[in-house]
């Protein structure tokens, strides 16, 4: 039986280069961070070399090499899901009856965030509001944060 795909590498390739762009455009160290993977595998570039290389270029080598740890994966779809896309958060945090702004939940709350009850409702509404986008999402949460989510991965598993 075959590994299930991580969220992140079960998005479609160009979703991923997207990704991997906006973290190049947004956060400083990326780039740099990047290229030193790249160049520690060998293969004759150096970091300084791969670091001056256009963000397309870059995040293209960098998906190819596989130069992404599972926390810059993590990363990735937090940027995802609470940046770029923070519908699928939104509906499901509105239907658990979850404390948040704009899908982004308050420090000062505890997980877990809801009963299980909640969860399974916040999870049918995404699913219904998202389809195959939204069980994505919820996927991700079960793999990654299924400790705040009670019951979730019940509702959903961690690979379809």
């Amino acid at each position: 039986m075959a590994k299930a795909l991580s969220p992140f590498k079960s998005l479609p390739m160009e979703r991923r280069q997207a990704l991997v762009l906006e973290a190049l455009a947004r956060h400083k160290g990326a780039r740099t961070i990047y290229a030193q993977r790249i160049a520690a595998r060998g293969g004759g570039f150096r970091a300084a070399t791969l670091a001056s290389w256009a963000p397309d270029k870059l995040g293209r080598e960098v998906l190819r090499l596989g130069a992404l740890q599972a926390q810059d994966e993590l990363e990735l779809l937090q940027l995802l899901y609470v940046d770029l896309e923070p519908q699928y958060q939104v509906t499901f945090l509105d239907a658990a009856g979850v404390k948040h702004e704009n899908g982004v939940i308050p420090e000062d709350l505890e997980a877990p965030y809801a009963t299980a009850e909640q969860v399974a409702a916040g999870a049918a509404a995404v699913i219904a509001a998202h389809a195959d986008a939204g069980r994505h999402y919820l996927r991700t949460l079960v793999v990654y944060n299924l400790g705040a989510w009670p019951g979730l991965d019940s509702v959903i598993p961690a690979a379809d």
